[in-house]
């Protein structure tokens, strides 16, 4: 019998807890494979966020284990791109300084490096602003800029953490285009946190709802790639939302997260 293939990403058992705040998260299991997209929704305070600390490695489980390719994660390391909620970009350097920080951190940019950077920045739409500051970007650049230097390295895993939450729709849903483009193009392994149900469904290949700390339900996402606008506006895009907005409810039972696993 052929065995199963690794998961890239295998959250085993999962838990963290503080002595002031109790536990957090509750026995997480949850498996990525390479080249899958898996987001994460569920109301502010669930435990999003700190689920996807602990598989970038900035935060040690309290019982479990993370692993990457089978490896334990036991701190942060070159193979996860991390892109928070705000841009994080440092007023003091320009558009292509800041997008090759990850690189400045280990060793002097070389002309490829470079190349590579300018490559990203066409590819997110910011050919030409390269020597500009943050603070002469809008909003919408700014987390452009954020995306291309968590790719620059081309990690194989990504993680994000509501990095379009702040935008307005038009720029949110351009954004989302591109990520989903860039990532493509690497088969970039991404676990991608919101709060937008409808986000979620039109990235992810799977979606999970979280609460209180635990999983609830786990919804694969059955919609070709790639994925046109269009695809919004469908029967079973509509569907799949309300699936998982009645999860958040409550509505639906832990018999969801066994079936979709």
């Amino acid at each position: 019998m052929r065995r199963p293939a690794m998961p890239f990403v295998s959250i085993e058992q999962a838990g963290y807890g503080v002595p002031s705040g109790g536990t957090i998260l509750d026995r997480i299991d949850w498996a990525i494979g390479e080249g899958e997209f898996h987001a994460l929704v569920g109301r502010s305070g669930c435990g999003k966020t700190t689920l996807l600390k602990l598989v970038a490695g900035l935060l040690a489980p309290s019982t479990g284990a993370v692993r990457i390719q089978g490896q334990p994660v036991q701190g942060p390391g070159a193979q996860v791109g991390f892109v928070f909620q705000a841009p994080t970009l440092l007023e003091w350097r320009t558009v292509l300084d800041n997008l090759l920080l990850p690189v400045s951190l280990t060793r002097r940019p070389q002309p490829a490096d470079r190349r590579k950077a300018e490559e990203l920045l066409d590819l997110v739409g910011l050919t030409g602003l390269e020597g500009r500051y943050p603070s002469q970007l809008s909003g919408g650049q700014q987390s452009r800029v954020a995306l291309a230097r968590a790719l620059v390295t081309e990690p194989p895993l990504l993680l994000l953490d509501e990095p379009f939450a702040a935008l307005d729709a038009i720029t949110r849903e351009e954004l989302q285009d591109d990520l989903l483009n860039l990532c493509a193009r690497h088969r970039t392994t991404v676990l991608f946190v919101t709060h937008d149900i409808a986000e979620a469904v039109y990235l992810a290949d799977r979606v999970a709802v979280m609460e209180g700390g635990h999983l609830r339900h786990a919804l694969p996402v059955p919609l070709a790639r790639p994925r046109g606008r269009d695809v919004r506006y469908s029967p079973r895009f509509n569907a799949l939302c309300l699936e998982l907005r009645h999860a958040m409810d409550g509505s639906k039972s832990d018999v969801a997260l066994e079936r979709a696993s």
